[in-house]
């Protein structure tokens, strides 16, 4: 039988991509994958939401990064906060169907957090701020960790509007430029500002 590709933030990647996590404890746990609600746009992706318990076992209520197996399908991915003390985690459409699966079905994780985080996309708006910023601004973004890169482009991407969103970009450029590390006030679960929340599932 042939073995099922692995798959890594939902794209193919080869078991040498995956970090080392065999000394984190495994945590196995089962969910349903969900259906987001439908809106204006139409969605291929699904998602679930880990069992409080599995979720307890994790280090952090924020953004954490872990591999394991999605219906014994290798894989990495980022597990996002609910706001709730919780995570959830969005399967695209090539890992669902990879691992055999669709919405409705109840699927098996084991996983664990990784030991060395993955280096986080940088959305193409912050980018183009970057390009435009003072030198000293990009420096201090090289210079900050992984974690504190993904904080921060975790607090611009959570914006409701645009208008924020862009509003975070400038003061983003400009605390890094003045040696600021972290974003200010920024609640990485969402438990407190009530801004965080995984997505709702569509129950037809």
């Amino acid at each position: 039988m042939a073995s099922k590709p692995s798959i890594k933030s939902a794209n193919v990647a080869s078991p040498g991509e995956l970090g080392d996590s065999k000394a984190a404890p495994r945590i196995c746990f089962s969910a349903r994958l969900l259906r987001p609600k439908a809106t204006v746009k139409a969605v291929s992706w699904t998602f679930l939401i880990l069992p409080k318990v599995a979720s307890a076992k994790l280090p952090s209520r924020s953004m954490t990064s872990v591999e394991g197996t999605f219906n014994d399908l290798p894989f990495q991915a980022t597990l996002k906060p609910d706001g709730q003390g919780g995570h959830w985690l969005k399967v695209d459409r090539k890992m669902r169907e990879a691992a055999g699966a669709q919405a409705g079905d109840v699927v098996t994780l084991e996983i664990a957090p990784v030991s060395v985080e993955p280096e986080p996309r940088v959305p193409a708006d912050l980018r183009q701020a970057f390009a435009a910023a003072p030198p000293v601004a990009r420096k201090a973004w090289s210079d900050i960790t992984t974690i504190a890169r993904r904080d921060w482009i975790h607090w611009i991407v959570s914006a409701k509007q645009a208008e924020t969103r862009a509003r975070r970009i400038r003061t983003a450029c400009d605390m890094l430029a003045k040696g600021k590390r972290r974003p200010c006030c920024f609640d990485r679960s969402g438990m407190y500002a009530k801004s965080l929340s995984c997505p709702i599932a569509d129950d037809t």
